[in-house]
């Protein structure tokens, strides 16, 4: 691959075998990507929650498509110069279904994808009736997506969800399984107990993930706390996307009840912000430079 295709996922590889945790905060569109860089973090999650959230109006319960979220990811990969990391969800189907999308996600500009072991349609991970795959099922998908992974740098995660299903100690069979099949990064969704939750990394051989998700069923943590437990990343997927929704939401509830957006200045970025942040200086310089060149012809 070229250069510019495999710097992002080479970057990223780099930083986790480095040591010390990544906190990894979501957005769902590109504007909110670029914020999350702006903000000084080293990468950026595409949430498969927050697109289906954002995007579409509906829960997270398997109804985006892959082209729907491969194509935000593809705009949300060409909005930033840090490293994303794609929700793939199951990989929308089979381990063949697999394959194809890890291409597309990679092509769109991926530089880690994560996936994970539950039934297709999946369900968001702190939602109840959750059922997962068997563990030889999800090795095949595993196979598939590695197989078909052109970088090597791009960076594989593997989720488990059958803490919820089947207990812990089945959720750290699989995650062995998936690390064995080459997973870079395991992830085991939603412990319940700070205990449980702190006791993992030591239970697994392989850089670990935690999900932070405000009011789920998880205990909250810092990435400081995270990373004393021995935890790689800290996940923080749709702090972004539910701050930004009451952000919205006050605001307009205010200016329904006033008529007047004055009051509202000082909770909204201010003009030149917002032309900064979606690069309108260099889009009037570039403008300049090709009026001139015709002008010149």
């Amino acid at each position: 691959m070229g250069v510019t295709a495999s710097r992002p996922a080479a970057v990223l590889r780099s930083r986790l075998d480095d040591g010390g945790i990544l906190t990894l905060p979501g957005a769902f569109d590109a504007m909110t990507a670029r914020i999350v860089e702006a903000s000084g973090f080293e990468a950026v999650y595409a949430t498969g929650a927050g697109i289906s959230n954002a995007l579409l109006g509906l829960p997270d319960i398997g109804l985006t498509t892959m082209t729907e979220a491969v194509d935000q990811v593809a705009r949300i990969a060409d909005a930033v110069t840090i490293p994303v990391v794609a929700d793939i969800d199951t990989g929308f189907g089979n381990a063949i279904n697999a394959r194809r999308t890890m291409r597309a996600f990679e092509r769109a500009g991926a530089a880690a994808v994560q996936i994970e072991d539950q039934v297709f349609p999946k369900r968001c991970g702190h939602f109840d009736a959750k059922s997962v795959i068997t563990t030889g099922e999800m090795v095949g998908k595993l196979h598939a997506i590695l197989d078909a992974r052109v970088d090597d740098d791009v960076i594989v995660i593997a989720r488990t969800d059958a803490i919820a299903t089947d207990g812990l100690a089945s959720a750290i069979d699989r995650a062995s399984a998936y690390f064995e099949a080459g997973a870079d990064v395991l992830f085991l969704e939603a412990p319940t107990d700070r205990e449980t939750l702190v006791g993992m990394p030591a239970m697994l051989p392989a850089p670990l993930l935690a999900n932070m998700v405000e009011g789920g069923r998880t205990p909250l943590l810092s990435s400081a706390e995270l990373e004393a437990a021995g935890f790689r990343i800290a996940l923080f997927a749709n702090t972004a996307l539910r701050l930004g929704a009451a952000a919205i939401r006050d605001g307009l509830m205010a200016l329904r009840a006033t008529g007047d957006p004055r009051p509202l200045l000082d909770r909204m970025l201010s003009w030149p912000d917002r032309q900064a942040l979606v690069d309108l200086p260099r889009y009037e310089e570039l403008d300049r430079r090709y009026r001139d060149a015709d002008d010149d012809a």
